[in-house]
């Protein structure tokens, strides 16, 4: 009982720790970059009356703005103000002081570019070559006389005796064949030559029969080609018909390798593409493959490819069955890598921060590709050498979230064009255009919050409203309270500027 009520105690203990150390930690978060922004409580109070107001916002929902101050629509909260005075970077990025990195153990990485390989590494087992098979038949009905001593998985060489087979009709034929021959008329000899071939009597039988005068009603069937017996079909004693089947021969000159290849990495296999094959029973030795089939219908369980590659076997020491390990080599070509501890997925995108300056940094909505290792490549939103948060960056997104930073988009590849007035255009889908004068009231790297004049085409008033942009560029130069004539069109839900110009004095 005394153990007990001491590991309780224990427990209960450790529970509290906990909870101070974490409670610290982000007292320290915020304690710290209050003091980095320069901002105390009371001071923030005694400024807050003189400040300039730009809008309004939901803290849950910071991307949503108003013009008055009032309760939230979503929450039954105050909407908090905006102010004009604030640091324009903060739209944009996030002051993190040293003491706050420090008590979250905040680290960076570096984006790294590298060459990487679209290299395919799977099983595969050794089949044979299914278009490398021919089946014996039977030419005319008679009676098996003899069977050679085969048995299926036997291997054979071209030309190999099968069986013995007794042929009446093929006797017949014969007999009239020399019948014929002895009117001493050319052309109904030629007509009955050619009606023994008909029969399926190969050019040498004919010949034994015109050289000796003498009937073959006995023949024997060869193999055509070497391999394996893979069907034997006929026995001493049995009757034919013409056109049964009396033994499949598979082909071992070459073999297959079969392989399943998954689905997400089947997108690069090609026709004749190389391979190199180990199998297990050749420890230490690559052999060289080709592919030759790509199936055309992946299995729905295992949602994989059957790919088929084909291995030379000139002295068949490659049997079926055998398994081994098959790497699929693919072009190489160059990519950016970050940790895949750097990237937090929303389920809709995908997020990093970046390491503006020191203390300094903002989030940037990344394209994602595929995972190597426990790295991500990083198809768009990065560039080589810069440096992304790789731990604490949840608590850095949610205090972002807070103050409504919003992520830069990845850039695309629209041609832009900036003349020396400032001015900047950039391509947007084709839809109708406004074009408006206003007054910058803020300026983020994804939008422009301006006052401008009405627009009657669309019923609107004179206003303060954000607008999307194409590109950062648009407002790279652009500050608050000047002037400008801009551009906008409605894209899907948001409306987005696609050029401006500033309005000199």
């Amino acid at each position: 009982m005394t153990n007990t009520v001491f590991k309780k105690s224990a427990v209960a203990v450790a529970l509290v720790a906990a909870g101070i150390a974490l409670g610290w930690t982000v007292s320290q978060w915020r304690t710290a970059n209050n003091h980095a922004l320069g901002a105390s409580p009371a001071s923030t109070e005694a400024a807050k009356a003189d400040r300039k107001v730009l809008y309004w916002y939901d803290p849950m929902s910071p991307t949503q703005k108003f013009d008055k101050p009032g309760k939230s629509p979503y929450m039954d909260m105050a909407l908090v103000p905006k102010y004009a005075d604030e640091d324009t970077q903060e739209s944009s990025g996030l002051s993190v002081s040293a003491q706050a990195v420090q008590a979250l153990g905040l680290r960076t990485a570096t984006v790294e570019q590298r060459d990487i390989g679209s290299d395919v590494d799977v099983l595969g087992t050794v089949q044979l070559n299914d278009r490398d098979v021919s089946i014996v038949q039977a030419r005319s009905a008679g009676f098996v006389e003899r069977v050679y001593a085969r048995a299926p998985g036997d291997v054979v060489t071209a030309g190999a005796p099968l069986v013995d087979l007794l042929l009446p009709e093929w006797v017949a034929a014969q007999r009239e064949f020399l019948a014929v021959r002895a009117l001493k008329d050319e052309s109904l000899t030629a007509a009955a030559r050619q009606r023994l071939s008909l029969l399926g009597m190969p050019t040498s039988l004919v010949a034994q029969v015109e050289r000796t005068g003498e009937p073959q009603g006995r023949y024997t069937v060869s193999f055509p080609q070497a391999g394996m017996v893979a069907e034997l079909m006929v026995r001493q004693g049995m009757t034919v018909s013409a056109g049964a089947s009396l033994v499949r021969v598979n082909g071992l000159a070459s073999v297959w390798i079969e392989a399943a290849v998954p689905e997400a990495q089947s997108g690069p296999l090609q026709l004749g593409q190389n391979a190199q094959v180990r199998l297990a029973a050749f420890p230490g030795e690559t052999l060289k493959a080709r592919v030759v089939s790509i199936l055309p219908e992946a299995n729905r369980d295992t949602r994989t490819v059957r790919v088929r590659l084909e291995l030379p076997n000139p002295t068949q020491r490659l049997k079926a069955g055998m398994s081994g390990q098959i790497v699929l080599a693919g072009r190489t070509q160059p990519a950016l890598l970050v940790p895949s501890e750097a990237v937090i997925r929303t389920g809709k995108r995908a997020l990093v921060y970046v390491l503006d300056g020191p203390e300094k940094y903002h989030p940037v909505q990344v394209q994602l590709g595929a995972e190597i290792d426990d790295r991500l490549v990083v198809q768009g939103g990065l560039t080589a050498g810069q440096q992304v948060v790789a731990s604490a960056q949840f608590l850095i997104d949610s205090e972002a979230s807070l103050r409504g930073i919003m992520p830069a988009q990845p850039q695309g590849s629209g041609v832009q064009q900036i003349s020396e007035q400032g001015s900047s255009t950039s391509a947007a889908p084709a839809s109708k255009s406004f074009t408006v004068r206003g007054v910058v009231d803020e300026v983020t790297p994804t939008e422009l919050t301006l006052t401008h004049e009405a627009v009657p085409e669309l019923k609107w008033p004179g206003m303060t409203m954000p607008f999307k942009l194409t590109n950062p560029e648009l407002a790279k130069t652009l500050k608050p309270e000047q002037q400008v004539k801009f551009t906008f069109q409605q894209q899907g839900k948001d409306f987005v500027i696609i050029a401006v110009e500033r309005i000199k004095p």
